[in-house]
């Protein structure tokens, strides 16, 4: 696939990843002679349950407009089955941690390295 197709497909891919608080960057950890390989890591302070390193994806265009409608189709079911109010709460917790990172940062002057968290991380590890 090459052309005007494609740049639109990846500005609708760049488009739908920001809003989920991803970024789309280049896979440091696939080792592949040919192919275009890309990764999502997390955007800015976006997601604070995720490492800022973290490569969240792996994969080729194609596989990656699979996951971003896999992900959009679960944050959509989880919010039909908990109600709007779970993704109230979550804007909330993910908040307070950034909030909490902030002050540490403001104590001590300089980020920890280490983030951890109290609520866990949504894949459950």
């Amino acid at each position: 696939m090459s052309g005007y197709s494609l740049i639109r497909k990846i500005r609708y891919l760049e488009e739908e990843c920001h809003k989920l608080g991803f970024q789309i960057t280049h896979a440091r950890h696939f080792h592949q002679e040919f192919g275009d390989v890309l990764a999502l890591k997390p955007r800015d302070d976006c997601l604070p349950v995720y490492s800022r390193d973290a490569e969240v994806f792996i994969g080729t265009i194609q596989e990656l407009e699979r996951w971003v409608q896999g992900f959009q189709f679960a944050r959509k079911y989880e919010s039909m089955i908990m109600g709007t109010r779970h993704d109230a709460k979550r804007d909330r917790r993910e908040q307070d941690y950034r909030n909490e990172v902030l002050l540490k940062r403001i104590e001590t002057g300089k980020l920890e390295t280490k983030l951890d968290t109290d609520f866990g991380s949504p894949n459950g590890a």
